[in-house]
């Protein structure tokens, strides 16, 4: 503590780790507070690595029964990596934001083919997929090094802390820098940990519970009286309306589906055949085969930068050949077990629905 009796970086983060001692959240890719991972334990990093991409942008409630899934069916990165790509995809449909399965797939073969993750942060920055925050959290959590973690919870908790007047995404900086002025040289995976449960549970988007925050004594944003409009964001941007069709064309207990491109929106993915919308434009409402179409109904989905409404359209004959292009008949029976990502799901039963 100052001699103004201000707490220093150390005090702040002996605080936050005897807060984190009593309440962290008990979570399956987590060690408890106060212990190192296992050791020698070379599948712990493969869970804090694999654990971390499924949180990006995604509710630790949504990852929780993904990543029990994965590690049953691929307990190692080296099982992972030798899976096949559709196999991942597909035991990944539903978690959104495919990008991350797709980087999932070549960050695992990397990591087999030079015998285990790397144990700095550089060194984990050089694989594919792997940015900052993420090779951060990594080195912090999986290998005890002193490294500056800052996810949304850490962002939010540090702007209020320091009543960091800047808007974002400029403020990122001086965000980063606060955050790595409290970070302490030992137990820094614990302490981002512990950062981002108080972000999660505490001092939440909107309404933090300042009375439970054991660093309310310390948060100039509390001392403003409006915590909450830290961190000071832009305006959000309207999301432009994409429109397009999903075509369902059934014969014999099966529906005919194709594989997307693998590169671009829901790439590699199981799917119905639709008429090529995109976050840039409405699709062509071209069927993909001549012959009576009935609407079935519209379903709604949201991306990152668009909204998108698709109208699925089911073929009314039973179809007597393939459409043209590859694909495959699928049965209707095992329809789930086909990896649909979500818009395609909603799709589907709608279709089955109609």
């Amino acid at each position: 503590m100052t001699a103004s009796g201000e707490r220093t970086g150390t005090d702040v983060a002996s605080v936050l780790l005897a807060w984190y001692d009593r309440h962290a959240r008990d979570l399956p890719w987590r060690t408890p507070p106060g212990h190192s991972p296992p050791d020698p334990d070379r599948a712990w990093p493969y869970r804090v690595w694999l654990s971390e991409v499924m949180l990006q942008q995604t509710t630790v409630a949504a990852v929780k029964p993904y990543f029990a899934n994965f590690i049953r069916r691929w307990p190692t990165v080296e099982a992972l990596a030798a899976a096949p790509e559709e196999e991942i995809l597909a035991a990944w449909a539903g978690l959104g934001y495919y990008s991350r399965a797709r980087n999932v797939v070549k960050c695992a073969r990397a990591v087999a083919g030079r015998g285990g993750f790397p144990d700095t942060e550089a060194g984990l920055r050089a694989l594919p997929g792997v940015g900052e925050y993420t090779a951060a959290a990594i080195a912090a959590i999986a290998f005890g090094q002193r490294a500056v973690v800052v996810d949304a919870n850490v962002e939010r908790v540090v702007a209020r802390l320091f009543a960091v007047e800047e808007g974002l995404p400029a403020a990122r900086k001086a965000i980063r820098a606060a955050t790595d002025a409290i970070t302490p040289q030992a137990r820094a995976g614990d302490f981002a940990q512990a950062m981002m449960d108080l972000g999660s549970t505490i001092c939440t988007a909107r309404q933090p519970k300042c009375l439970l925050c054991p660093l309310s004594p310390d948060c100039a944003g509390q001392r403003t009286g409006d915590p909450a409009r830290f961190p000071i964001k832009a305006p959000k941007k309207a999301k432009p309306l994409r429109t397009g069709t999903a075509w369902w064309i059934a014969r014999g207990g099966e529906v005919w589906l194709v594989r997307r491109p693998g590169t671009g929106m829901l790439g590699g993915m199981r799917a119905l055949p639709d008429d090529g919308w995109s976050a840039r434009a409405n699709g062509n409402g071209v069927p993909p085969v001549a012959g009576q179409w009935q609407m079935a109904g519209v379903v709604r989905h949201g991306f990152t930068h668009f909204a998108l409404e698709l109208h699925v359209m089911k073929l009314a004959d039973q179809a007597s050949q393939p459409p043209p292009g590859e694909g495959e008949w699928w049965p209707l029976d095992t329809l789930e077990t086909a990896g649909l990502p979500t818009l395609f799901a909603k799709a589907a039963r709608c279709a089955l629905a109609g």
